[in-house]
């Protein structure tokens, strides 16, 4: 990292928000912490030379496609030469944002062949990406995956041993897991700030259109402008159905979900913290309560996960909600509940809030003292006195904490400048195939015990399901 003059370094801190790095978490603040913001936003900022550019292809060019690129090309040193969509007007957009000379294609394959693409950012509907992930690593190319890593739990290990037998890089696209707001959660649940965790409460809520999945429709779509027959190719003939093309998400068939979609970004979070390798028993409840669009999937749903005592974490209960007709207005939450505490994460930042039991037990107050006669009433409080003091009475006291990350920061930006890093040999993958299934398949496993009305019984360590 450049070295910085003294002045240099204090503006530098200033502008990058770094005082509330420092004024918020207290004693567990660090200068390394502050180094590590520094070298975060140098990296960004540094050039690279003409051998050094990574040369990027995008295979889908949804949503999600779009912002992967646009995040993508903030990374000193990424150049886009190739994109790959289904729908002739996502390619035709791709050119008017940047430039004629890109190429772009309706075939992916075509994209893996070409020798000017060192990294694909892979944003299909679910039900492609262990595919192209496979064939991608296959033909050298670096790949980062959208989450969930793959469309059906079966897939996983597939993908996990052709990352191995490759040995190329892989990162799925889970941002949260590079996040300084999880990177703290995890440093103030190791410390003990809340003590011995016993159970995380994550919700992901909305309450939109946008949200539940109804994306404004082109006035093109047809088969003539979606290459369908692609799209649906190994499975049962399907008629064109341009709600199933432009809606996927809505339908099992091609997504997964809301467990798919936002269950494994909770997930994923939760493991980042804790270091879990995962659950061991997974429970789904849902309904469709709202969005009757023809989709079948769920709009509102639960899961009930329990992670078992290991040499990470305790064992845990967690609860995982989606609400997509919340009278919350929506928003991403997680708490992680210890016996003294519990730290919320949100977007932006986290909070810790203590309360810690008194070292002497309850006594007085509702309590069944009060029913017997008031002779023995006094003898009990007498000797509760006289056992314990007036310090043992009372529940010790800890400062809260608010941290806040600094204007502006991006944890996607971070998770992809990761990826990048890791193709340049400089960091190791945060989010590899392991990973990414460990947090996909209890997700899937939720979509699984849902439609068929069951518990689940997973093995963490092994990656596979069992039997009940």
């Amino acid at each position: 990292m450049p070295k910085l003059s003294s002045a240099s370094r204090r503006r530098f801190l200033q502008q990058i928000g770094a005082t509330s790095l420092l004024m918020a978490a207290g004693p567990l603040s660090s200068f390394a912490a502050r180094e590590q913001a520094e070298e975060r936003m140098i990296r960004y900022n540094k050039s690279f030379s003409p051998n050094d550019t990574i040369r990027l292809a995008v295979i889908g060019f949804g949503i999600q496609g779009h912002g992967d690129t646009a995040t993508a090309l903030k990374v000193p040193g990424v150049e886009l030469v190739a994109v790959c969509d289904l729908y002739n007007g996502r390619l035709d957009n791709a050119k008017e944002l940047y430039g004629d000379k890109i190429f772009t294609t309706r075939n992916y394959q075509e994209i893996l062949g070409r020798k000017d693409v060192d990294a694909v950012i892979i944003a299909t509907s679910d039900h492609w990406h262990a595919r192209i992930t496979k064939e991608a690593l296959k033909a050298g190319k670096a790949v980062y995956c959208e989450k969930p890593m793959v469309h059906k739990i079966s897939e996983g290990m597939d993908v996990v041993n052709a990352s191995l037998a490759s040995k190329g890089i892989i990162q799925i696209g889970s941002q949260r897991v590079s996040s300084i707001i999880y990177a703290k959660a995890q440093e103030l649940l190791q410390a003990g700030e809340i003590g011995k965790l016993n159970m995380v409460n994550a919700v992901y809520d909305r309450q939109n259109a946008i949200g539940a999945w109804e994306y404004t429709m082109p006035l093109d779509a047809s088969p003539d402008t979606v290459d369908w027959n692609r799209y649906v190719e190994g499975m049962n003939k399907i008629p064109f159905d341009p709600k199933k093309f432009f809606w996927w998400r809505n339908y099992k068939e091609f997504g997964t979900g809301v467990a798919g979609d936002l269950f494994v970004h909770l997930l994923s979070g939760t493991h980042v913290i804790t270091g879990s390798k995962g659950p061991e028993k997974i429970y789904a409840s849902g309904q469709l309560s709202y969005w009757k669009d023809g989709r079948n999937v769920p709009d509102v749903m639960t899961g009930i996960l329990q992670y078992p005592d290991t040499a990470a974490h305790p064992a845990f209960q967690l609860t995982l909600q989606v609400n997509f007709v919340s009278g919350t207005g929506g928003g991403e939450t997680i708490r992680l509940v210890g016996d003294e505490g519990v730290i919320d994460i949100k977007y932006n930042g986290l909070t810790v809030k203590h309360s810690i039991m008194p070292k002497a037990p309850g006594f007085g107050g509702y309590d069944a003292v009060m029913t017997y006669p008031k002779s023995m009433q006094q003898q009990l409080t007498d000797a509760y006195k006289q056992k314990y003091t007036d310090a043992e009475r009372r529940a010790p006291h800890k400062d809260d904490i608010d941290f806040k990350a600094p204007p502006g920061y991006s944890d996607h930006l971070d998770h992809i400048t990761r990826f990048f890093d890791a193709i340049r040999g400089s960091k190791q993958i945060v989010e590899d195939a392991t990973f990414g299934f460990r947090a996909a398949a209890p997700a899937l496993a939720c979509n699984d015990s849902y439609f068929n009305k069951k518990i689940v019984f997973w093995n963490p360590e092994k990656m596979q399901l069992e039997n009940s």
